[in-house]
């Protein structure tokens, strides 16, 4: 007995999300595929989140759920960690990532990207009224700093020694939500992080946080990610996410979400 439920639990562990597939990953014909299993970081509002009642929403999430009804498929969120993406979607545990995606020539050597649908920029927020007097990222000297774990952000700080060695501290966490607990309590005095997070999080909680308007990186923009090789179900989403632009469904998800047309 105990034989059997060792290996059942072997079984659910290697199935993850993606264990009710039909079929296999990659290469495979997209009109074959009956699920779609979409990788998202459940703690990233407004891409993908949590609501109260413990239900994925967001406005990836939006967009992916009206791709998949036009495709006829049905979707499943599975829940990453950032930082693990690589070996997820390598490692065919799922489909695509929907989730605020930045497409960096770091990430092109293992997946592939629909065209851009939206501009993304890496802000330093801080505790409302504690600025610390800054005005450029040279300011961040002697400054312990955060950022979530596997994002462009954290990319950044590593490729330039310099300011990374000028840092006081220099932490990442997991996802989005820690590190903005970790700013909230004082772990970290500033926080680097997407606008578009940044801007969200500072919407639902009024007088918290503050925005210093110092871009750090290049502005990037946002993807969906498909593993290297899968151009089939690429272009099929291609294909849909294009009329939902040009019919305005992806226009009046946005606005829902931002109050704007945010969708290039």
């Amino acid at each position: 007995m105990k034989k059997i439920f060792s290996l059942l639990l072997v079984i659910l562990m290697v199935s993850g999300c993606g264990g009710g597939k039909e079929t296999k990953n990659n290469t495979e014909s997209v009109k074959h595929k009956r699920i779609l299993i979409v990788g998202i970081d459940d703690k990233f509002a407004p891409m993908g989140f949590r609501n109260e009642a413990g239900e994925i929403v967001g406005f990836d999430v939006d967009l992916a759920k009206e791709a998949a009804r036009r495709m006829g498929v049905e979707i499943e969120f599975c829940p990453i960690e950032w930082n693990n993406k690589e070996y997820e979607i390598t490692s065919g545990n799922i489909d695509m990532i929907w989730n605020g995606c930045d497409i960096t020539e770091e990430y092109k050597k293992y997946m592939i990207f629909s065209k851009p649908y939206m501009e993304n920029r890496q802000i330093l927020l801080v505790k409302s009224g504690n600025r610390q007097n800054i005005v450029s990222e040279h300011d961040l000297a002697d400054k312990k700093v955060g950022t979530q774990s596997g994002s462009n952000s954290e990319a950044y700080i590593n490729k330039n020694q310099k300011l990374k060695d000028n840092l006081s501290a220099f932490k990442t966490y997991p996802n989005i939500k820690e590190a903005f607990d970790a700013l909230n309590g004082g772990e970290i005095d500033v926080l680097i992080v997407d606008e578009i997070a940044g801007r969200y999080e500072i919407s639902k909680h009024p007088g918290t946080f503050e925005i210093i308007e110092v871009t750090l990186g290049p502005i990037t923009q946002f993807g969906i990610a498909f593993p290297k090789g899968n151009t089939a179900l690429r272009d099929k989403v291609q294909t849909v996410f294009d009329q939902m632009i040009k019919d305005g469904t992806a226009k009046k998800i946005s606005e829902e979400w931002f109050k704007a047309d945010l969708i290039k």
